[in-house]
C-alpha cells in the first residue's frame, strides 16, 4: 500500500521557480516523490483549495506557461480531493479556534484532509506542518 504525501503550495512554487532559493530542495524532493510513486511506495495527494492558491501564485508571479506545467507534470499525478462543506467546516472551525491569523485556511484544510486519511507526510516549506505533527521531506 502506497504511503501518500500531501502537496503544497510551499514545495510547488519553488518547484517550478529556477530562481527560488528553495528550488534545488523541491526538485530533489520531487525527485525522491516521483521515484516512489514509479515504485509504487508513495502516492501524491492534494486538495482542490492548494490547486487553486497554488494556480493563482504561479498565474502571478511566473505565467501561463507555468501554470501550465504546473498542471501537466505535476497535479495530473495527484489524487486531487475536491474539498467539500464537511471539510470546508472542520477546517474552518480549526483555524477560528487555533485564532492564528499567520495560518491560513489553505494549511487548515491540508491538516484536516491529512488528519481524517492517516497522512503523516507533505511536501512543504512550511513549519506549520512540523508544529501540526506532521513530517516534512528533510525529518
Amino acid at each position: 500500500m502506497a504511503v501518500f504525501v500531501l502537496l503544497d503550495s510551499s514545495a510547488l512554487i519553488p518547484l517550478l521557480d529556477d530562481n527560488d532559493l528553495r528550488h534545488v530542495d523541491a526538485m530533489a524532493y520531487w525527485h525522491r516523490l516521483l521515484d516512489g510513486i514509479r515504485a509504487g511506495e508513495t502516492a501524491a495527494i492534494t486538495h482542490s483549495f492548494v490547486m487553486s492558491e497554488t494556480v493563482s501564485l504561479v498565474q502571478r508571479r511566473m505565467g501561463m506557461a507555468s501554470v501550465r506545467q504546473l498542471n501537466d507534470r505535476i497535479l495530473r499525478l495527484a489524487h486531487i480531493v475536491w474539498v467539500d462543506k464537511e471539510l470546508y467546516a472542520r477546517a474552518f472551525a480549526a483555524m477560528m479556534a487555533a485564532n492564528r491569523r499567520n495560518v491560513s485556511l489553505v494549511d487548515w484544510t491540508s491538516f484536516e484532509l491529512m488528519r481524517s486519511r492517516g497522512i503523516t507526510h507533505a511536501l512543504a516549506f512550511d513549519a506549520h506542518f512540523i508544529e501540526q505533527g506532521f513530517t516534512l521531506p528533510w525529518d
